[in-house]
């Protein structure tokens, strides 16, 4: 497709002020004076739409029709952030938009605002998703995203008085949302349960027990300046029996509806709890509901009306990447569709389900690689169990035929009788596995799937992580991007961000410096007036803005902040630190805890009331402050992330699989500081060891104090600043007197201290003193935060999505 904006033909901004109009009419039924800032959001949305529905549709004819294999992208979240300025953008229709809003008597932010955020996902997996999605349709590559379109999200975070997280339901459905296009014409039958048996000529029939409708709803993915317009297609469960008339007759109206309530909760929330036996079923049946309806899907799409397709040519058509173990039940169920409904034999279908497939794996973690009962599975998908019982034993005899000895096939086993290994099954299951950062992918093959490294090396690859730049500099950091093109003297950087090392130059130039820091005031300005009307907060701009946001987890290690805050805190207090020399500094927290995770809450608590006390203190007032603005979501992100001056990137190393955060903050001109782990490698290669705050133990220090048996206990009683720190945590000073409000955590960090806080903890409150000397010199900060934006090229979605097209899918674009 031709290098052009989407939009069906030029419009001006009056003409897309009257398509505003027509749709507030004859969508809405309100005029422009009835109108609200909603109702305008919703009305432009419908015209946005518009403009991109010819370009739609043409690429979906292209992708069927066309010589290029088509990616599909099977994803449990696609955290998406608001989508009416991304469409804008990229359909190049902003400043018409700008225009028209403020010629029918509104002001834009407001209509930008009344757009809920769609609640589809809950971190980096999600938002990563999100970024290649992006890129895909930006680079000209045939694709679909798959996924569910969750009712409630994950959750909506909102904080009590004792500063504890609240869940609340997320309910970014319940007003007019115009994004997804429900197609009830192309719905999937979805089952589960029941029996297997054994037809007359020796071949098997999976006898379901009950099925639900997996209804596509169908979400554009306009591509910058490429034309394209790819698709998101989320499913949403129903069921084919939603109401029982003769039932609720007899007034049992509970049970009339119980059949809709059973379907609909497959896609009511994000990661439902699973510490239950109901829980991890209902986990089970969102991941199988939305991998066989997109199978089955993308079957139809490629073989239209065929009903004998030839599925030999299947991984010609389409490639599907595993984002992570949630959709890797996919693999038993396209051999199941090949085998049971279109009568292939088995090897046939294993051929072309391995070519089909490919696993990206997200974690080092072995809690994070899903293991699923044999019972479960057994239950609900019984054929499947069946189908994976028989891939476990071609397995072993495979492994015994390369001469593998029987201690590595025991403990290579994808079913040991009792559980299914989802990474296992994914890694022989499909043609590549990539991990997401150099470090990571590494760790990958000589840790995590050693053993099926060194039977399978050529299966394995690196594809390091990236991030879109229209959305996280364009969109998100305006001043920014047109300081950035002025710099280059073109806008072309934002399709080929490797031009950013144009800047680099430039770092050396004191007039470009003073303006990129004008625009690092100016964004934390408008972040201190966006705090202020969003959370109630009085943030200083003319202080340091650090900032720690991410998912709440004991291995991202929050908990090495806080204590290092706390130890500060203690410092200003005691008098060990005069007030009038402590560089005044605002730290920003941002994260959510899964609802099961008792740890990660407590700590949340704990960030909380550290802020309280410390906010409220006179001894440290305009000199340290802390806020955690609840639910972190993109919106908030877009706000913060260009107003960072420091990032934190503090997990252990070993133990982030890459971190995309830390992209993005090194795009939008923030230093980092933290460990050798995940991408902080890379870009501290790329950006230059001299402009990044290195700290902690490597990978090799780490497993040596695993090996030797780590005793977090010597290190609290060896740094006095750090047994302060927990002994204010543990006397009550965060919890108005009471010791056993987080005595749980405190145990946690003196006798287990998995993640090894405390051993980290000398080193990361030292260089603390490095961030502050060089933070008084603005000069100096600025040109080293120029040349991270300069260095950080490499850390596009689209350059990740080139890599996965050289590496794993062997395929192109159609651009």
């Amino acid at each position: 497709m031709s290098e052009t904006t989407a939009p069906k033909s030029p419009v001006t901004a009056a003409q897309f002020a009257d398509e505003i109009r027509e749709q507030l009419t004859y969508h809405q039924g309100v005029t422009v004076a009835q109108a609200t800032p909603a109702d305008v959001y919703v009305a432009a949305s419908l015209a946005v739409r518009r403009h991109l529905m010819d370009a739609w549709m043409t690429t979906q004819a292209e992708m069927v029709n066309g010589h290029t294999k088509a990616v599909g992208y099977l994803s449990a979240e696609f955290l998406m952030g608001k989508q009416l300025r991304n469409a804008l953008l990229n359909a190049g229709l902003t400043e018409q938009f700008d225009e028209a809003v403020k010629e029918l008597g509104f002001d834009y932010q407001d209509v930008i605002d009344a757009e809920h955020e769609p609640g589809l996902g809950n971190g980096g997996l999600g938002r990563l998703a999100a970024c290649f999605i992006d890129s895909l349709a930006s680079i000209g590559v045939p694709a679909f995203g798959y996924g569910i379109q969750y009712q409630y999200g994950i959750f909506e975070q909102e904080f009590d008085e004792q500063g504890r997280q609240i869940e609340r339901p997320d309910y970014w459905l319940t007003n007019d949302e115009p994004w997804g296009h429900v197609d009830y014409n192309r719905s999937q039958k979805v089952s589960f349960g029941g029996t297997v048996v054994e037809n007359a000529d020796g071949t098997k029939a999976w006898k379901p027990a009950w099925s639900v409708r997996a209804v596509p709803v169908d979400y554009m993915v306009p591509g910058y300046k490429s034309g394209r317009v790819n698709t998101l297609r989320l499913w949403r469960a129903k069921s084919y029996d939603e109401f029982d008339l003769l039932t609720f007759n007899k007034s049992e109206y509970l049970d009339a509806v119980k059949p809709q309530v059973k379907a609909e909760n497959i896609s009511k929330i994000l990661y439902p709890e699973d510490s239950t036996p109901e829980g991890k079923a209902l986990r089970l049946e969102q991941q199988y509901f939305f991998v066989s309806a997109s199978i089955h899907d993308a079957i139809r799409v490629f073989y239209p009306g065929q009903d004998k397709p030839d599925l030999t040519t299947f991984p010609d058509k389409i490639t599907f990447q595993l984002n992570d173990t949630h959709p890797v039940i996919g693999i038993p169920e396209l051999m199941r569709v090949m085998i049971d409904e279109y009568g292939y034999d088995w090897d046939t279908a294993w051929s072309v389900t391995t070519k089909t497939f490919n696993y990206t794996c997200h974690t080092l973690l072995p809690e994070a690689l899903e293991v699923w009962p044999a019972s479960l599975i057994g239950e609900l998908l019984p054929r499947h169990l069946e189908i994976i019982e028989r891939i476990e034993r071609q397995f072993e005899a495979e492994l015994v035929a390369k001469g593998v000895d029987a201690a590595q096939i025991e403990r290579m086993k994808i079913y040991t009788g009792d559980a299914v290994r989802m990474a296992y099954l994914a890694t022989y299951g499909g043609s590549h596995v990539n991990g997401v950062a150099e470090l990571h992918s590494e760790l990958l093959k000589d840790v995590t799937l050693k053993d099926f490294s060194d039977t399978y090396p050529d299966k394995f690859a690196n594809v390091t992580n990236g991030v879109t730049p229209r959305r996280f500099v364009k969109l998100a950091n305006p001043r920014l991007s047109d300081l950035i093109t002025e710099g280059l003297g073109t806008d072309k950087w934002l399709t080929d961000l490797e031009m950013l090392k144009g800047l680099a130059p430039l770092a050396n130039d004191d007039e470009f410096v003073k303006k990129f820091a004008a625009v690092k005031q100016a964004n934390k300005v408008d972040f201190a007036n966006y705090a202020k009307r969003e959370y109630g907060f009085d943030l200083d701009p003319n202080t340091m803005f650090n900032t720690m946001v991410k998912r709440l987890h004991e291995y991202k290690r929050q908990s090495l902040k806080i204590l290092a805050l706390i130890a500060r805190y203690a410092d200003i207090k005691s008098g060990k630190v005069s007030a009038d020399d402590v560089m005044p500094r605002t730290v920003i927290f941002g994260a959510k805890a899964a609802p099961g995770y008792y740890l990660a809450k407590m700590t949340i608590q704990l960030i909380n009331n550290v802020a309280r006390v410390v906010n409220n203190d006179p001894d440290v007032k305009g000199k340290l402050n802390v806020y955690f603005p609840w639910n972190y979501n993109v919106r908030l992100a877009q706000h913060l992330i260009p107003a960072t001056d420091l990032d934190e990137q503090i997990s252990q190393a070993g133990k982030e699989a890459s971190g995309t955060g830390n992209m993005k903050f090194a795009l939008n001109g923030a230093l980092t500081v933290g460990t050798l782990d995940g991408a902080n490698v890379e870009i501290r290669e790329r950006v230059g060891a001299e402009n990044f705050f290195l700290f902690g133990m490597t990978v090799d220090e780490v497993e040596a104090q695993y090996a030797n048996g780590y005793n977090p206990a010597r290190y609290y009683e060896s740094d006095p600043r750090l047994k302060a720190a927990i002994d204010m945590v543990s006397d009550g000073t965060f919890s108005d007197g009471d010791r056993n409000t987080y005595a749980p955590l405190v145990a946690d960090w003196l006798t287990k201290d998995w993640f090894m806080t405390l051993a980290d903890f000398t080193a990361y409150a030292a260089i603390q003193g490095e961030i502050e000397a060089l933070y008084a010199q603005p000069l100096e900060w600025h040109r080293k935060a120029i040349l991270n934006v300069a260095n950080s090229g490499y850390f596009s979605s689209d350059r990740s999505i080139e890599d996965y097209l050289e590496r794993i899918w062997h395929t192109g674009s159609m651009a």
